[in-house]
């Protein structure tokens, strides 16, 4: 998964592609690199390591153009070097390419273009891409591409900038998000709007086998055939400060913090006040069709995968419908039986996670109603579902995710109350409380983050230790998977979580004196068995950290240290919990020198298999 920016226009096109990848870098930054073509002709200049270091290069031997293509790489194919970074050209470097996919009959490819005379500079799929488009290049660059593009298997988005024809840009794109940007007198590629949306708000969103073709003035679209297309032009509203840190150290701690107004905007004009329910104008699905479901599916990865856990819980109690849970990358393997009248829920934080969206595919050539709950407006989820509920997060850019999945558990509660409106299974009563605490969380998380330095000592104790248990029952072992992953990810210290009725069942033997167990227990009707199992791991030498609801004395009893959350509904308590072990994860992550946003080995969106 990579980030692809692109500029044609008036202006220099260097500080605009890097200025571009610096947006895009939390799609991959393992190396970076930049095709400009100057007066000389075309010029690439790449590294592996940060934007940083293209930057660094850049001043040294700056390119000056008016046309030119970036990119930011997280490695699929080959490993990070400098000779595998993007840009790749063809045997003549009159070609440049960049590429976010993965190409899956490259070798088959490579092979050919090697018969036929061309020599491979780099380990990667993408270089087979320039080598091809040059092959059938004679005079006419868009038709080559098409007939590149027509060989080529697999997921991509392209961007293409030749030195036989500089004045356009060529963008097409297969499975992987791209988007143009448009302006006066220039125009712009992206992987991401973030990229280009400090020069212009109006995009067009590319579909599977749709082709760009960029110059100054003008922007045409067509499919891989080569019919000219028209789309409707998107207007993008958000608010820049929203991509920025904002005074933030980090954009981790600072998307932590936005989440007093995600729940808000995810929740606005949703929740009617006069009849104490949940309103979704944007659901196709209708009230009958709702009362017809059989079976729920729900589908994602990561952590949207934990929000689906809590999501099988909240909608099995509130709808007694059965709901089965899949991680993504193994649904479609494991040959899921989709009934008649079975909904399917895909939960992707960018709606573009490649195993999510192969996930969906699978269930609806099987008949399944797909709803997809995301937070990207026109991501690949998003059109590709029979239903979408946004989450109205707003970017985020941490690799870390925070808002996104607390945003997804919003979604998920107001859905499940909205099903449970239409199948009348929740009481009048019980409905209008829960949406009064809902309502109310926004205020007791900011109330929450107001001071932290209870949880900032604990992480900093907690940084040191090599290995650290989660437990907890019901929605707090759920929580638990979350608070576990947040801090594996970027502590990098590691971390597991257990339910905690399954001590005795072999889990037990890991723990020894001065182990850090942390407790969750917030299921009140769970509270004693919770206890029990505190004390059995005490017994053993651990140090018990407990997370539970203000005015619980008995935990303070039982924990040596007791970090307390804001009472709420039973069902709503993920919402609450998970914060301070967000902030438990930023800390020990900060107390051990890493870096926050962008953990090793990782990228924020996954859109490759």
């Amino acid at each position: 998964m990579c980030g692809i920016v692109g500029y044609i226009g008036g202006r220099n096109s260097q500080p605009i592609l890097l200025e571009g990848l610096k947006k895009l870098e939390y799609r991959g930054y393992d190396s970076a690199g930049v095709a400009v073509h100057t007066l000389q002709g075309l010029h690439i200049r790449k590294t592996k390591g940060r934007i940083q270091e293209l930057e660094s290069q850049l001043e040294h031997q700056p390119l000056v153009g008016s046309a030119g293509i970036g990119h930011t790489r997280w490695a699929t194919h080959g490993k990070p070097s400098d000779v595998n970074s993007h840009p790749h050209t063809d045997h003549s470097m009159k070609i440049s390419v960049v590429h976010n996919g993965i190409i899956e009959n490259h070798m088959q490819l490579r092979e050919e273009l090697e018969q036929l005379g061309c020599t491979f500079l780099s380990e990667t799929d993408t270089e087979v891409i320039s080598h091809l488009i040059a092959h059938y290049y004679e005079g006419d660059l868009i038709d080559a591409v098409r007939r590149a593009v027509s060989r080529i298997k697999g997921a991509y988005a392209i961007a293409v900038l030749s030195e036989h024809e500089p004045d356009k840009l060529i963008a097409v794109r297969w499975a992987s998000p791209l988007i143009i940007g448009v302006g006066e007198g220039e125009n712009f590629i992206g992987s991401d709007i973030p990229a280009i949306l400090e020069h212009t708000r109006d995009v067009y969103i590319l579909s599977d086998g749709e082709m760009a073709v960029l110059s100054c003035d003008r922007v045409e679209l067509m499919t891989l055939e080569g019919n000219f297309i028209a789309k409707q032009l998107l207007r993008i509203d958000w608010d820049m400060m929203r991509a920025e840190k904002d005074g933030y150290d980090h954009y981790m701690l600072k998307e932590i913090a936005e989440q007093p107004r995600a729940y808000r905007d995810t929740m606005l004009g949703r929740i009617d006040g006069d009849s104490h329910g949940i309103v979704l104008p944007e659901l196709q699905l209708a009230p009958e069709q709702i009362r017809q479901i059989q079976h729920i599916h729900m589908v994602a990865c990561g952590t949207a995968y934990h929000a689906a856990l809590v999501g099988k819980a909240v909608i099995e109690r509130l709808t007694r419908i059965p709901v089965e849970i899949d991680v993504a990358s193994e649904y479609r393997y494991r040959q899921p039986i989709i009934r008649e009248h079975t909904l399917v829920i895909a939960v992707s934080q960018s709606g573009e996670t490649a195993d999510t969206l192969a996930a969906m595919r699978e269930a609806k050539l099987s008949g399944a109603h797909i709803l997809a709950i995301t937070n990207v407006v026109g991501s690949s989820v998003a059109r590709e579902a029979d239903d979408v509920l946004f989450t109205w997060a707003g970017p985020e850019i941490a690799v870390a995710s925070t808002k996104a999945y607390t945003s997804q558990l919003i979604v998920i509660y107001m859905l499940a109350l909205y099903l449970s409106q239409c199948l009348n299974t929740l009481d009048a009563v019980t409905r209008t409380e829960m949406l009064a605490m809902m309502e109310r969380l926004p205020v007791q998380i900011e109330e929450m983050l107001e001071d932290t330095r209870r949880v900032q000592r604990i992480a900093g104790e907690l940084a040191e230790c090599g290995n650290l248990f989660f437990i907890g029952r019901g929605l707090d072992y759920m929580v638990a998977l979350e608070a576990s992953l947040k801090l594996k990810e970027i502590s990098y210290i590691h971390s597991e979580a257990y339910p905690a009725g399954e001590l005795k069942h072999g889990s037990l033997a890991l723990i020894e004196e001065g182990t850090p167990v942390i407790a969750l227990a917030t299921q009140e009707a769970l509270l004693e068995k919770t206890i029990s199992n505190i004390k059995e791991v005490k017994a053993r030498g651990a140090y018990v950290i407990g997370v539970a609801l203000e005015g619980n004395m008995d935990m303070a009893k039982t924990a040596d240290e007791v970090i307390y959350v804001p009472r709420t509904h039973p069902l709503l308590t993920p919402a609450v919990s998970v914060i301070p072990l967000q902030l438990l994860a930023y800390y020990a992550a900060l107390a051990r020198g890493n870096d926050v946003d962008k953990p090793r080995n990782l990228a924020k969106s996954v859109t490759v298999e």
